[in-house]
């Protein structure tokens, strides 16, 4: 099975057309015994159409249940997907992420739609939205563990494809000046605005101001939501709160 994905992902770096992409998705596909096969960008397809590399051979109603309920973002595989390097099968999503009533609908109608148990194997690309590439097989059909090995194999060169051919997806990030991002700094550290302006040397009002506008470009309501979002897209990091 590793001669053959090794095969494959000789195939897949030679790849000069989406057609030839899913052909080797394909044939990936029948080496493990699964039925469907999907690469994607995680973002939301409805609201920004044609913004995200995507291919698969899902069902089309699924993907349009999919799409409607914006699941690019919050689907819970793809959340687990950026919890681990490495690949994984969908049994053991819950190792990685807390699921909620609404991830276990997720796969409930999956079922509806003949997608059983699956694995997917990420694709974290620095400064590139985050993805991965997923194989499925028909609900009450067994997912055989040796498959994620296979897939593991083939799925970051068939994303490497993809994106070869489509071209990569930048991830969105909210740009501050070098005064809002130490203001943000100091307010995850747990300052007020008036301790801020003391350390800073700043008015206060200028303080308010620097973080009113922060909070506008991250469309976040409050200093906690900022400061989460900061850190999710990497404009603050860990070590950065704890060297205070």
């Amino acid at each position: 099975m590793l001669d053959a994905a090794q095969a494959i992902a000789v195939q897949l770096m030679r790849v000069e057309n989406s057609e030839e992409l899913e052909a080797a998705l394909q044939q990936a596909c029948e080496r493990i015994g699964c039925r469907f096969f999907a690469l994607s960008h995680h973002v939301d397809f409805l609201s920004s159409p044609g913004k995200g590399l995507r291919i698969h051979n899902y069902p089309e109603a699924w993907a349009d249940w999919f799409d409607s309920r914006r699941l690019g973002v919050s689907d819970p595989v793809h959340r687990a997907s950026q919890r681990t390097a490495a690949g994984f099968v969908w049994r053991d999503v819950p190792r990685f992420i807390r699921l909620r009533p609404a991830d276990k609908a997720v796969f409930v109608h999956a079922g509806r739609h003949g997608i059983g148990d699956g694995l997917t194997i990420p694709a974290h690309v620095p400064g590139d939205a985050h993805g991965s590439c997923s194989f499925a097989w028909p609900r009450g059909e067994e997912l055989p563990y040796e498959a994620l090995a296979f897939a593991q194999s083939v799925g970051s060169f068939a994303f490497e494809a993809a994106r070869r051919l489509h071209g990569p997806v930048p991830r969105e990030r909210p740009k501050l000046t070098e005064r809002q991002r130490e203001c943000v700094l100091w307010v995850a550290r747990g300052k007020t605005d008036w301790e801020i302006s003391r350390i800073m040397g700043l008015r206060h009002f200028t303080v308010v101001e620097h973080l009113k506008n922060a909070r506008d470009r991250y469309e976040a309501a409050t200093r906690v939501t900022l400061t989460v979002r900061a850190l999710f897209d990497g404009t603050l990091h860990f070590a950065d709160i704890a060297g205070s």
